[in-house]
């Protein structure tokens, strides 16, 4: 079995999808990151699949055929899975967020604010607006920590929007 201590955060993206739909295959995985935390942490659908072979390799998940028809691999975690998860989750350590906004790395490399602005603006504005819609119509539904997550996609659009205003507000 591999250490637990290295695996990496989509590691525990599959243990965390896993875990929700108690379980899945490779697929079900990848459907249902794309359906809920793509917003804020997308995977490549290959990375998914790797890190399920990986996980299935060192013990945290297990692996069982579907009889017929496409001959899926359904996979559950084990109990070590699921105690590398808790363990992730109570782990209170912070790691500094990598932004990786487009807009801004071409802004420092010269681009100019008044071309990028209002293409910004217009997208930020429209991420805004689906979640603020997808809060009011699904909020109460949700976890607490669904919530807060998408708490955070209205606030991090909010913040881009008034900065995107700003950049904008400068070009004189």
């Amino acid at each position: 079995m591999s250490d637990v201590r290295r695996l990496t955060t989509p590691s525990f993206l599959v243990l965390g999808i896993i875990d929700k739909l108690g379980e899945a295959s490779p697929y079900d995985v990848k459907v249902e990151a794309a359906r809920t935390v793509a917003p804020f942490w997308s995977m490549p659908h290959a990375q998914v699949y790797a890190q399920c072979d990986r996980l299935v390799a060192a013990g945290l998940l297990s692996e069982v055929r579907q009889e017929g028809g496409r001959n899926r691999r359904m996979m559950k975690l084990t109990e070590t899975g699921r105690a590398a998860l808790e363990e992730w989750l109570a782990d209170p350590a912070f790691v500094p967020v990598e932004a990786r906004e487009r807009g801004i790395l071409k802004l420092w490399f010269g681009a100019r604010p008044e071309v990028l602005a209002p293409v910004q603006l217009d997208e930020h504005h429209r991420a805004l607006a689906e979640y603020e819609e997808l809060a009011e119509r699904v909020g109460e539904l949700l976890t607490r920590g669904q919530r807060e997550a998408l708490e955070f996609g209205i606030r991090y659009e909010r913040m881009m929007v008034d900065f995107w205003q700003w950049a904008e507000q400068r070009r004189a």
